[in-house]
């Protein structure tokens, strides 16, 4: 009894030393001990080495092709972030998971819920938020237009690669993260502005550093090898002379032309839910959270019909004054037609499905980017036209 008493001390001692030596570590605690718990690790060398993160633009913000990011400067809270890039502050700061006054610190990245500047900043939620709240189900609608935000030319897209945009889950650690994309936590830091405790928050997005590439090797072109008879094999077989000779003429069948494979849009048939727009083709489909509806490219001039009947709630512009027409319909639902011209009709007025309402724009601008929502919601217009 006597030794298994100290042998259970001497366990209990050593697991007292150890949670002493763990308390007594700088920096944040590492509980897979793949840190820096321990002293030397190569946990990090490991890992792929990342490039620099691009340098934003006046505002703060870096431009990818399918999203933007805002970068906090010394001394900002989430209001001045959104002030600097013209932007709610509830909204930026509910999509980022903070409050409007938190403060930031110097470099910290914040996701945006939209893309700012330019036409396509456009907040098509809040028009049709608004048609939805003043348009009584009589028909009788008193909406006004709303002044378009002025906001500076957006920035053109950061070359090179767009890195992973992860948004944090309880649970992960700035370590679980770093090792679950193959890349430093040094270097996750320093792409979003972390503190020197590595700390993230949930549903806090993070950009996963994009690792340095190598360019790659071009070949050099084999050169042609000659044909050499090697002694034993004999030599090469002459053509016979008869394969000299042409051959008779035969009657081939005519090719069957190949299908054309164009993505056409869905038919404006009466059958479906709603009516297409313009009779054309769907040049970018919908994407929720980077395109809420669907682009329909056509003929510069062509017509730009109500996919269903409804009330005409809202006339407005973007910030390149090209109109914005929404439709109100029944059950909440809305239409929205954006990049349009020569509108023919007013606020109020009452349209019947497959009606002229406006046309499409000349030049290279020719497609109506057109929105289904349920509510404030955008949804897939597609199955809608089928």
């Amino acid at each position: 009894m006597r030794a298994v008493s100290k042998s259970a001390m001497r366990r209990c001692a050593t697991g007292v030393a150890v949670l002493a030596l763990l308390a007594g570590c700088e920096g944040p605690l590492d509980y897979d001990l793949r840190g820096n718990v321990g002293g030397f690790s190569t946990a990090d060398a490991a890992l792929a080495a990342t490039a620099s993160r691009p340098t934003p633009d006046a505002r703060g913000v870096i431009t990818y092709p399918n999203y933007q990011v805002a970068v906090a400067r010394r001394g900002d809270t989430v209001g001045d972030v959104a002030a600097r890039i013209g932007m709610p502050v509830a909204e930026l700061a509910r999509f980022n998971g903070l409050q409007p006054n938190d403060s930031l610190r110097d470099g910290e990245v914040l996701a945006l819920p939209r893309p700012v500047g330019g036409a396509s900043n456009v907040d098509i939620a809040s028009i049709a938020g608004t048609a939805i709240d003043e348009a009584p189900d009589n028909g009788s609608v008193q909406t006004s237009a709303l002044a378009p935000a002025a906001q500076p030319a957006p920035a053109a897209a950061t070359a090179g690669p767009e890195p992973i945009r992860h948004k944090v889950k309880r649970g992960e650690t700035a370590y679980t993260i770093s090792r679950l994309y193959q890349v430093s936590v040094e270097s996750l830091a320093e792409w979003n502005g972390l503190g020197s405790d590595f700390t993230v928050r949930e549903d806090q997005y993070l950009l996963i550093p994009v690792k340095d590439q190598a360019a790659p090797r071009t070949a050099a072109p084999a050169a042609t090898a000659a044909v050499v008879t090697q002694p034993g094999q004999g030599s090469p077989t002459p053509t016979p002379p008869s394969a000299t000779q042409p051959l008779p003429d035969e009657k081939v069948p005519a090719a069957t032309p190949a299908p054309d494979v164009t993505a056409e849009a869905p038919t404006n048939t009466g059958t479906s839910a709603l009516g297409l727009p313009v009779s054309g083709t769907i040049i970018r489909t919908y994407a929720k959270g980077k395109n809420e509806g669907i682009d329909i490219a056509a003929a510069p001039g062509s017509s730009v019909s109500a996919a269903e009947a409804g009330t005409v709630a809202a006339i407005t512009a973007d910030a390149d004054q090209v109109p914005i027409i929404v439709v109100k319909h029944n059950n909440d639902l809305l239409t929205v037609y954006a990049n349009v011209d020569k509108i023919s009709v007013k606020k109020g007025d009452r349209v019947r499905r497959g009606q002229k309402i406006a046309s499409l724009r000349g030049g290279d601008n020719a497609y109506v980017h057109f929105e289904v929502r349920q509510g404030f919601e955008s949804v897939d217009p597609e199955p809608y036209l089928k």
